[in-house]
């Protein structure tokens, strides 16, 4: 047995606090266990006085307090599986515990090993007591909060595993400045900030060291040179940047793998990577790495992965990439490379992945490449390679092909056998090919992408096309398709995309069509397409896009097709549809631009004639019974003495019911008046006797006066006892249409902060349970997207407002306002942004009844939590105004430059949540270009609305991009969003979309199919 023993007062009382805490999780022994810990630390003492009394004999005590810190460390986490309830306080030593290991010799614990088991909690200090540990491994868990800067782990570790948990905050520095450490992997968490240049000053013995996955940024650490022993870097995946010095980096000449992507680091690949004997993987893809390739790269003849991908390396592929017989994968798409298809390419007999796209290569795809019999994935989309296509190449088991956006000719080869059984995807869009399609893809078993779209085919579409059972994406359009649409093209029943539009396809939309039950875009627009639409479309249940567009289609559409829920773009513009539009659906939504030129079509949009196949209703004329009427033949005495007898009534009945109603209406508006103004007299006097009063009566069931109001508390806490004293001028954060915002701590909790909104008092609620009330109801609207309403502090000279703090603060500073030195918004943040903007007031307009309305969406209202997710502050605020006018409102809103709705300024037209979706469809605007939604020049002024628009009616939209961007984002994403911004912002509130149809309409945006496709 072993013990450890107290040397100081201090020691013993850490002992005996620790010991305590150990106990907490047994709390109905804790009286017991005090007791004994008394007779114990009675006993430490006298055992340590006899001891001293034996120093000079060598009397030697083996220390092993192991048991303590386990116990200590399994006290601070939850074990929802109880895997640790082995862990036995009691024991003398933890070598029997589960998922831990001990030194045979020494019985102290060697190793920790915890991982998967589902444990969540802190990293305390307690594991300082494992003065022997070797591996601690903790991965894979729910392990989350900062980690104490001052903990300090053994010097005898070698293994140190945290990764795929929640940790958060800065590392510590004792982490790699142990000599003994080897291995350390820190990935898939939340660290964060810079990395101290020092922080690998002690890494003598390190081989391996992963730190991808988390938020660190600024500079390497240039130490990491100095880790000698490095064979595996992984920094991938952070926000680290600025240059670096490769020349060290090659000094490690014993490293095997390094990868430094999805970063925003720069640097030229200086020569000297041969000294990288052992090189399998050098991955650098997306960040900012300039200059030409190192042309000794191929001298790293290990080398196994390389990518570079999405940077801006220059010059020609080094011809000594020809010696890498070992390379399986090499991608360097993005990047301004240029010169002719290298002849080497077909030395490369390992090469299964090959991917050149978007440079600036020329030239013919050479012979050469059907030597690299094991490639399976070859992509050259995006250059100027020209000539035809190797028949050799469809030879191959190839899995994916893209030669789409080039200048080849020729015809499609037909595939071998072995293709047939391999091929997945194949995409030679956007090119100049010619000839029929070859039926023998028809018989493509595992095809799921086929897009031969913008080329000069001039074939019909193979029958052979409904035998493939796994296809998804079948993109023909443009490519000069004649005859009919075969009605067996979706009888394989996966089919989500088919897009056959500006092609001479003639005949009858198939019946069949009702068959493809997973499609969820059908384009069959700019064709010579007849007959009615099939009234079997409206199984179509999953279809979301639909374009019918310049045709010939007739006859009236399908009453049916209101069924399909989830349409959310419909344009059957430029046929011969007759009759009324569907009821449901999208249809009745539908603007001019999407119904024009059909003339019989029924719509307040469209003049012309409607044309309804139904019976005509009866027709009475007065004067039809009596040939004498005839307006040319003078009326004789029989005629005046009849017939106007029967006009006369039928006048005074119409004249009747229309003075009757007048009447009625009279009387109402003037009794309606008198109420109003009996009402206001009584509000008056209400008001008048109410302020001769105490101010802190309130009616029963009111809150108390000045009392603050927690809504997830059962009390109002106590830290705080005069809220106006907290709300200084250095807490004010910002300051909106309905008041000034401070950010104010949480009591004692650090770190933890709110914010208090001070309402502006004019016109605001004036009664305790009024404002109560309304308060209420926003407290009740939680979603991820909207800043939570935590509770108010009522007075009648004071009302406050308290909700959670968002501490990347709002958008507007992010898109206007950020310091030179601050990254800009990336593409993928601006999209979530929006997407989540569009769900907080999705779930405001549709999940309560009546809607709640923000009237005043703009960056300055959509703050940023710490991962960049949208939430939505101020959202209802108008329901705690006395009176709800439109014109106040506007006037109120007067801040709001460019997103006030037509409507709100408009008398004659009804407000409603649309004028949220005018809002957000600017928001858009400003987003995707960063500017102002209205700037002023010296001798103009643009609104962005209309810039935007003419900029999309000419083609140029992408010029409207943010500069900031650096043209860092996807056409196919920015696009629509640009249009959907535009429906948006119609003038006509009736045409925008709901909030509920823009989330669809993003989420379809954002869906990852692996082409360009147009939402609208």
């Amino acid at each position: 047995m072993s013990y450890y023993i107290p040397k100081t007062k201090k020691e013993e009382t850490i002992v005996i606090t620790n010991y305590q805490h150990s106990n907490s999780i047994h709390p109905q022994r804790t009286r017991m266990k005090t007791f004994h810990l008394t007779l114990f630390t009675t006993f430490l003492i006298s055992f340590t006085n006899f001891l001293t009394c034996f120093a000079n004999n060598d009397v030697t005590i083996q220390l092993n307090d192991d048991v303590l810190g386990l116990i200590v460390f399994k006290s601070d986490l939850q074990d929802p599986s109880s895997y640790l309830s082995s862990w036995n306080e009691d024991d003398i030593n933890p070598c029997s515990w589960q998922y831990v290991k001990c030194n045979p010799q020494t019985q102290r614990v060697s190793e920790l090993s915890l991982d998967g088991l589902g444990l969540s909690g802190k990293l305390g200090r307690s594991l300082e007591k494992l003065q022997h540990l070797v591996t601690l491994s903790l991965s894979h868990n729910n392990f989350s909060g900062t980690i104490s800067p001052s903990l300090t782990l053994s010097n005898t570790l070698q293994k140190l595993n945290l990764s795929h948990n929640s940790f958060s905050g800065p590392l510590p520095l004792s982490f790699v400045n142990m000599s003994s450490i080897r291995f350390i992997d820190l990935s898939h968490n939340s660290f964060a900030g810079q990395m101290p240049d020092g922080f690998f000053e002690n890494c003598f013995s390190l081989r391996r060291v992963s730190l991808s996955m988390n938020l660190f940024e600024g500079q390497i650490p240039t130490t990491l040179s100095k880790c000698s022993l490095l064979n595996s870097v992984d920094l991938s995946n952070n926000h680290f940047s600025g240059n670096v010095d490769f020349s060290r980096v090659w000094s490690l000449n014993r490293l095997r793998s390094l990868d430094l992507s999805n970063n925003a680091l720069s640097g030229n690949l200086v020569n000297g990577i041969s000294s990288l004997h052992n090189l399998k993987e050098l991955l650098l893809e997306n960040n900012q790495f300039s200059g030409q390739l190192p042309n000794d790269i191929g001298f790293c003849l290990h080398l196994n992965r390389v990518d570079l991908s999405t940077n801006q390396f220059s010059g020609e592929l080094p011809e000594s990439f020809g010696r890498l017989n070992s390379l399986s994968y090499l991608r360097v798409s993005n990047n301004l490379l240029f010169g002719e298809f290298p002849q080497w390419i077909g030395n490369l007999i390992s090469l299964e992945d090959l991917d050149l796209s978007h440079n600036q290569f020329y030239g013919n795809i050479p012979l050469s490449l059907v030597s690299c019999t094991k490639l399976s994935k070859i992509f050259l989309r995006g250059n100027s390679f020209n000539g035809t296509i190797p028949e050799g190449l469809f030879g191959l088991g190839l899995e994916e092909i893209d030669f789409s956006h080039n200048e080849l000719i020729g015809s499609i080869p037909a595939g071998s056998n072995r293709l047939l059984e391999t091929l997945t995807k194949l995409d030679l869009s956007v090119n100049h090919l010619q000839g029929n399609i070859p039926a023998e893809i028809g018989l493509l078993s595992k095809l799921r992408f086929l897009n031969l779209s913008w080329n000069d085919l001039h074939s019909q579409i193979p029958p052979e096309f409904g035998l493939l059972q796994n296809l998804e994406v079948l993109d023909l359009r443009n490519s000069a398709l004649f005859g009919s649409i075969p009605e067996d093209t979706c009888d394989s029943g996966n089919l989500a995309v088919l897009q056959l539009d500006g092609n001479s396809l003639k005949g009858s939309i198939p019946e069949k069509i009702g068959n493809c039950s997973s499609l969820y875009l059908l384009g069959l627009s700019h064709n010579n397409l007849t007959g009615p639409v099939p009234k079997s479309m409206s199984n179509l249940n999953k279809l979301k896009i639909l374009k019918l567009e310049f045709n010939e289609l007739s006859g009236e559409l399908p009453m049916e097709l209101g069924k399909l829920q989830n349409l959310l773009a419909v344009n059957i513009s430029h046929n011969s549809l007759t009759g009324r539009l569907p009821i449901g659906s999208i249809f009745q939504n539908l603007d001019k631009s999407s119904l024009e030129g059909n003339y019989g079509l029924c719509s307040p949009l469209l003049t012309g004639p409607c044309k309804m196949n139904v019976p005509k209703p009866l027709v009475l004329d007065p004067h039809g019974y009596n040939d004498q009427m005839n307006p040319r033949i003078p009326r004789n005495e029989s005629s005046e003495s009849s017939s106007p007898i029967h006009h006369h009534r039928f006048l005074s009945i119409s004249a009747i019911i229309a003075i009757s109603a007048i009447i009625v209406i009279v009387i109402g508006v003037i009794a309606i008046s008198l109420v109003n103004a009996s009402v206001r007299r009584k509000l008056a006097f209400v008001e008048n006797a109410l302020e001769s009063m105490c101010s802190s009566s309130s009616r029963s069931g009111a809150p108390a006066t000045g009392k603050l109001i927690l809504f997830d508390s059962q009390s109002s806490p106590d830290w705080i006892s005069n809220p106006e004293n907290l709300l200084n001028k250095a807490s004010e954060i910002g300051e909106g249409v309905f008041g000034t915002v401070f950010k104010v701590p949480l009591g004692s909790q650090q770190g933890r902060n709110v914010a208090i909104k001070k309402l502006i008092t004019s016109n605001i609620l004036q009664y305790p349970e009024d404002f109560d009330r309304e308060v209420r109801i926003l407290g009740n609207a939680r979603h991820p997207n909207l800043i939570a309403l935590k509770g108010y502090y009522w007075t009648p000279q004071l009302q406050l407002l308290v909700s959670e703090f968002a501490p990347n603060g709002n958008l507007q500073s992010k898109l206007h306002e950020k310091l030179p030195s601050s990254p800009p918004l990336s593409w993928p943040n601006r999209f979530k942004i929006l997407l989540g903007t569009a769900k907080g007031l999705a779930h405001l307009h549709h999940s309560f009844r009546p809607p709640i309305i923000h009237y005043n969406i703009k960056p300055s209202n959509i703050l940023l939590d710490e991962n960049f997710n949208a939430k939505i502050s101020d959202f209802g605020l108008a329901r705690l105004l006395t009176k709800l006018d439109k014109h106040v409102m506007s006037n109120r809103f007067q801040s709001a430059l460019g997103y006030v709705a037509p409507e709100l300024a408009c008398q004659s037209l009804r407000v409603n949540e649309k004028c949220d979706v005018y809002g957000f469809g600017v928001m858009i605007l400003e987003i995707v270009t960063g500017r102002r939604p209205v700037e002023y020049g010296e001798d103009n002024v643009l609104i962005l609305n209309d810039h935007v628009r003419v900029l999309l009616e000419h083609g140029n939209a992408l010029e409207c991009v943010d500069p900031s961007l650096m043209n860092e984002y996807p056409e196919d994403e920015v696009l629509p969003v640009l249009k959907l911004a535009m429906v948006c912002t119609s003038q006509i509130p009736s045409s925008r979309p709901t909030m509920a149809e823009v989330v669809q309409i993003l989420q379809v945006i954002k869906t990852p199919v692996p082409q360009r496709m147009e939402v609208f």
